[in-house]
């Protein structure tokens, strides 16, 4: 076993352990089993843990790699899925009752992809029910603690996720993201999540193909372990119809920082549209100034997003509802109350409502482009406050202005959601009781390399 290698190593040092054989994936299992032991009994991250398969895996792992066999980027590396994607044989809950006991019959694509790359499947990662909302509780498994704070919320709906990731219970994760299920999760953890350019990551099997307000994407501990999944993930499917055809590959090699001649546009608050909580805004504007001191040209500078409002809000409750309306019909009593009033949201739409979404989406497509003519990338915050009380569902005020809905506070992360660009959040600084707080830096449509070469520049920045 390679003496300096520990759970806190980055993925792509543990994945060349493995293929060196300086370490096997089942001493590499044991490392993070004893490390599951140890957090998550507090933090409830893992769900579904299954040791005895997950130990078959890696010794099935250990005798490829011995008999010569080819095998993929991710080989050895332990990994739980998002308990929202289906794993063949693997407990599937959404995190709702309904489903408790559900086991699918198959993999979805994006664990195809990863199961391919040869990582060793332990379980599945915590979830609110049916990923809705930015904190993970619900009646299956309870509420993921936040690894920094546990008095305090991970995010969602990749909350199991982030933590597991930032305890060092799995090196990396998968995640999905429609309001910010990616981003605001890795904020509050510390560690990193992105919402991939529409198309990059493609899902299959979906109830509605060309419905693309929620995508699939990475998580990790840093920007180059990200970039390293994001190669597994990426790339076209003949399943998907929507999918981009740049190969996964691109996103293979060690990505480069690069701040040179970079335009940057900071916005704390987009003009007014956000109320940001005061010491998120501090770790946002000092952003700004490391980048400007390192280099970029930062201009106070933000696009009119205001439309995103309607038309997220819109596209959401009509997509719950398309989902989920009859099964609501079927088990009203079975939804927490906050899901719910979203699916039944969507009941009263009309045609001309969703036509309206669709068109102002069209809209906000083209203020991004034309934006994006003048700016490389936009920063402004990931979340709009600090991790909050693990006890409340979301945050009821911010600097005092009363949030009426479990998604007001999300406004920095929805909005960007239904522009279609990419958005990563980067770990940049604490509060001043030590709660992580990441900035959100967004580029043009199709430019997920670049963004990761900015995110890279960005996280060096942040650790000086």
């Amino acid at each position: 076993m390679s003496s300096s290698l520990s759970v806190d190593s980055t993925a792509r040092d543990q994945a060349a352990a493995v293929r060196r054989r300086e370490i096997s994936a089942r001493e590499l299992l044991d490392l993070h089993l004893a490390r599951i032991a140890e957090r998550n009994p507090r933090l409830n991250a893992i769900v579904s843990l299954d040791e005895a398969r997950a130990r078959e895996g890696a010794a099935a792992a250990d005798e490829a790699l011995a008999s010569g066999t080819q095998v993929g980027p991710l080989h050895g590396l332990p990994f739980a899925f998002k308990d929202t994607h289906q794993v063949a044989g693997w407990r599937t809950t959404w995190g709702s009752p309904l489903y408790a006991d559900h086991v699918p019959e198959r993999d979805e694509l994006l664990v195809e992809r990863v199961r391919a790359a040869g990582a060793v499947t332990i379980g599945k990662t915590n979830v609110p029910e049916f990923a809705a909302g930015s904190h993970t509780f619900n009646k299956v498994f309870g509420t993921t603690l936040n690894p920094v704070d546990p008095t305090r919320s991970a995010g969602g709906s990749s909350g199991g996720a982030a933590c597991a990731l930032a305890a060092g219970m799995v090196p990396l994760a998968d995640g999905s993201d429609m309001g910010g299920s990616l981003r605001n999760p890795a904020s509050f953890c510390g560690v990193v999540g992105m919402r991939p350019s529409l198309g990059r990551v493609p899902e299959w099997p979906l109830y509605n193909q060309w419905e693309t307000t929620s995508v699939g994407g990475p998580m990790a501990r840093n920007v180059g372990d990200l970039a390293l999944l994001l190669s597994v993930l990426a790339g076209p499917d003949p399943r998907a119809p929507q999918a981009l055809g740049d190969p996964g590959s691109a996103f293979a090699a060690p990505v480069a920082a690069s701040l040179s001649g970079l335009r940057v546009a900071l916005s704390v608050d987009l003009g007014g549209a956000l109320e940001v909580d005061h010491e998120v805004a501090a770790v946002v504007e000092q952003a700004g100034a490391s980048l400007a001191a390192a280099g970029a040209r930062v201009a106070s500078a933000y696009p009119d997003l205001a439309p995103a409002e309607d038309t997220f809000r819109t596209l959401r409750a009509w997509h719950f509802q398309a989902k989920l309306g009859s099964l609501l019909a079927a088990h009203p009593d079975a939804f927490k109350p906050s899901l719910a009033d979203n699916i039944r949201a969507g009941e009263s739409l009309t045609g001309a409502d969703v036509a309206r979404a669709y068109t102002r989406r069209t809209a906000l497509s083209e203020t991004m482009r034309s934006f994006f003519g003048d700016h490389d990338v936009l920063v402004l915050p990931v979340s709009q406050v600090p991790p909050f009380p693990a006890d409340q569902e979301f945050p009821t005020e911010i600097n005092g202005q009363p949030m009426a809905t479990y998604l007001d506070w999300m406004r920095s992360a929805y909005f960007v959601t239904v522009t279609g660009c990419p958005a990563i959040s980067v770990p940049f600084g604490t509060t001043s009781d030590g709660l992580p707080v990441g900035v959100q830096l967004v580029a043009p449509h199709g430019a997920d390399l670049r963004l990761l070469e900015v995110a890279l520049a960005v996280e060096e920045l942040a650790t000086r």
